[in-house]
């Protein structure tokens, strides 16, 4: 059991894969509890797709892919958040249109560079365990970032989460506060495509804080929760993938997944188990106080 936990630390492209994950997990479990809380999933599957023609022009350029990223995940949200003022569009609308094209403009960039295929595909499904210390610099830099502003705006994004209407009355700039947003799940995401790709971190960013949300009705709680989740199931999921040669990103949102079901169970207070014992209780109470 001890070499099992040790071993993998022996191999620096280990280290720095765990790194990631840990970082990863934190930064997405904190954002991924606002995104959860004001019903943004969608937008995090979008922002997936919005940043991949700055990583494109990244991997042509052959500069830093994160930064590449950030860039066009940031002028995407730009785009989104002004064009959302016009009420004849819904935002859902707005997002579907901005960030598919981003996506195909990707596409097309990536095609114009050697080795299209096997960059495609580490893209999409990750390649942490080719991860640089320049990378690793790099997640650790945005994550602190991302920490800090969430730290710094936490009682105006939870405000907005729960009532717009309430927070536009007392003056708070909804706009900047959307913008902000989209912004902080931008740079989350491009600094954890590298873990588990592009088609699985949705799940890094949604899946702890859903298991948070079952297991706490508190937002501060949740905040603590959602991060320790995605943490400890990057490191597991990295941990089997060493172990048994299987692909990384894969195993760390099937561990995530794996918690929110077990989370869907026997959660305390919002569980299978608790709802069913609590209807029982109830109906049991009930027949008690009819008879006669």
């Amino acid at each position: 059991m001890i070499e099992f936990l040790t071993e993998p630390w022996s191999h620096v492209f280990m280290q720095r894969a765990f790194l990631v994950v840990l970082m990863s997990g934190v930064v997405c479990g904190v954002i991924g509890t606002h995104v959860a809380l004001r019903g943004m999933a969608f937008i995090g599957d979008a922002v997936a797709h919005a940043v991949f023609p700055g990583i494109a022009i990244a991997f042509v350029l052959k500069t830093s892919l994160v930064l590449g990223g950030i860039v066009a995940g940031l002028i995407t949200a730009l785009a989104v958040a002004v064009f959302s003022q016009n009420r004849r569009l819904k935002e859902d609308t707005v997002i579907g249109v901005f960030f598919a094209g981003a996506f195909g403009l990707g596409i097309v960039i990536m095609s114009t560079a050697p080795g299209y295929g096997g960059s495609l595909e580490s893209f999409l499904f990750g390649s942490v365990l080719g991860i640089g210390n320049a990378d690793v610099v790099t997640v650790a830099i945005g994550g602190a970032v991302l920490l800090l502003s969430t730290a710094a705006l936490h009682k105006e994004f939870v405000t907005v989460g729960l009532d717009r209407e309430t927070a536009r009355s007392v003056g708070l700039p909804i706009f900047w506060l959307d913008l902000a947003m989209y912004a902080m799940v931008t740079v989350s995401i491009v600094i954890s495509i590298q873990a588990v790709g592009n088609i699985l971190v949705l799940a890094l960013l949604i899946t702890p804080a859903a298991c948070a949300r079952l297991l706490t009705d508190r937002i501060g709680v949740m905040m603590v929760i959602a991060p320790v989740i995605g943490a400890v199931s990057g490191l597991t999921g990295l941990y089997l993938s060493y172990a048994f040669n299987l692909a990384a990103g894969g195993l760390i949102v099937l561990t995530a997944t794996a918690v929110f079901i077990a989370c869907w169970v026997f959660a305390p207070r919002h569980g299978l188990l608790s709802r069913r014992t609590s209807r029982a209780h109830a109906t049991k109470a009930v027949a008690v106080s009819v008879q006669p």
